[in-house]
C-alpha cells in the first residue's frame, strides 16, 4: 500500500490538515457534550447534575483549538518550519487522546470515545507533517510579497513621510 503522505504533491498536504482539522472539531465537539450524569443525595431532596468533558477534563476543548491552530499553521508555513509545526500538533494530539482516553471506559456515553478518536486523527496529520512536511509545497506566490510590491509601497510612505502626495505625478 503506497503511504498517502509520500510525494512532493498538494494531497499530502491536504490530507494532513483535513485531518488535523477533523480531528479538531471532532474533539471539540466530544468535550462539549455530555460525559456523565449523576445524583447528588442533599438535605432537601436529590437533584441531578451532567458533566462535559470540559467538566471533567478542562483541558480539552483548549487543546482542540490549538489543534485546529495547528491544521491552519501548516498550511500557512513550508519547509523545517511545517515539520515543527507538525511536531507541535502531534503532542497536542497525544494530549487530546491521553485525556481523552482516561475517560473512555468510565462514561456512560460514547462521547469520550469520540473525543479520543478525534486525537488520533490529529496525531496521525501532525506525525505525516513532522516527517515529511518539508517535502510539501508552500502557499503560492500570490500570497508572498514581491520585492516590485513592496518597494512601491515603501516609496508611497517614504513620500507621505516627506508631506508629499504620492497620488500626484
Amino acid at each position: 500500500m503506497k503511504n498517502p503522505f509520500a510525494g512532493g504533491g498538494r494531497r499530502p498536504l491536504t490530507l494532513a490538515v483535513l485531518l488535523c482539522a477533523v480531528g479538531a472539531g471532532l474533539a471539540f465537539v466530544g468535550a462539549g457534550r455530555v460525559w456523565e450524569h449523576g445524583l447528588t443525595h442533599g438535605v432537601a431532596a436529590p437533584s441531578s447534575f451532567d458533566q462535559t468533558g470540559s467538566d471533567l477534563v478542562p483541558g480539552l476543548t483548549a487543546l482542540a483549538l490549538v489543534a485546529l491552530a495547528g491544521a491552519g499553521a501548516l498550511l500557512a508555513t513550508r519547509g523545517w518550519a511545517r515539520r515543527a509545526v507538525g511536531a507541535l500538533v502531534l503532542l497536542v494530539g497525544l494530549g487530546l487522546v491521553a485525556l481523552a482516553f482516561d475517560r473512555v471506559f468510565d462514561a456512560s456515553t460514547a462521547w469520550p470515545a469520540l473525543t479520543a478518536v478525534g486525537g488520533v486523527l490529529v496525531v496521525v496529520g501532525g506525525l505525516a507533517a513532522a516527517l515529511a512536511g518539508h517535502r510539501w509545497p508552500g502557499m503560492g506566490a500570490r500570497y508572498e510579497r514581491s520585492p516590485k510590491a513592496a518597494g512601491g509601497t515603501t516609496d508611497a510612505w517614504n513620500a507621505l513621510d516627506r508631506g508629499e502626495d504620492p497620488t500626484v505625478r
